[in-house]
């Protein structure tokens, strides 16, 4: 890797960190890059998310060291995510690219509609609290994270707007404690995706450390801007993103 390529991998990983820890999509950015950089598309896949691993890991650190994670919630919630991330990196789908862009694109635009609709008034937003939840809350809650984990494992792109989308519709939380679980639960399940990866021998390991280390740097800094901005920031960033997606998928 000459000099070039690897400010470059560092760069776009950093930018990248910050974005999957603020808001989602990350992505976007670091899987063509790898795949400009001569990547097969599995191997690309596969390698992106060591750098996921480690950026996950590092916002979960300095969450948790300042109080903001639940780890009962984010438990119960990582079980049917880690069981269908297990089955989606496994299980080929038969499904062609454009009729998968139209999905995603059409999921991506109901999202930003709810962001700026609300539905969910803010006053009826419930603490963090897996005993405050009802039984049918749970159970919609084990079935959507179950088929999050699936897309997670399979492709990973744009999982992120998914938990958001699934943590403030089922179980009423604010933006900023969505976030927080959102990473959390992200680094359990890619963890042990990760690992189908490295047994097929989809994993380049220098680009994927180099990456890892500007996802990492991105990742406390997003995390940082988590905690002392707030939703606000949080809300600003995921709307872009959420946009850019679904105009991407649309029309490239």
């Amino acid at each position: 890797m000459d000099l070039l390529q690897f400010g470059l991998v560092l760069a776009i990983g950093f930018i990248a960190g910050v974005i999957n820890v603020l808001a989602a999509g990350g992505s976007m950015l670091t899987l063509p890059m790898l795949i400009f950089l001569g990547l097969p598309a599995a191997v690309a896949n596969g390698t992106n998310r060591i750098g996921i691993l480690v950026q996950n890991v590092t916002a979960t650190a300095n969450f948790y060291r300042k109080g903001y994670v639940n780890p009962k919630v984010a438990l119960y919630l990582s079980i049917p995510a880690v069981v269908g991330s297990l089955l989606g990196a496994m299980i080929a789908v038969n499904m062609t690219d454009q009729l998968f862009q139209l999905i995603l694109a059409f999921v991506m635009v109901v999202t930003m509609i709810f962001l700026v609709w609300k539905p969910i008034p803010k006053e009826r937003l419930k603490s963090v609290d897996w005993n405050a939840y009802t039984n049918m809350q749970k159970m919609i809650g084990f079935g959507v994270f179950f088929l999050i984990g699936m897309y997670g494992g399979f492709i990973q792109v744009g999982v992120g707007f998914f938990i958001l989308l699934a943590l403030t519709a089922v179980f009423r939380m604010s933006l900023f404690d969505s976030n927080v679980l959102k990473v959390v639960i992200v680094g359990l399940f890619i963890f042990l995706s990760l690992f189908v990866f490295i047994w097929h021998g989809q994993v380049n390991w220098g680009l994927g450390m180099m990456l890892a280390i500007g996802n990492g740097l991105g990742a406390y800094v997003g995390s940082q801007l988590t905690i002392t901005k707030g939703e606000k920031w949080i809300k600003a960033a995921l709307f872009v993103m959420v946009l850019v997606m679904a105009i991407k998928l649309i029309f490239f």
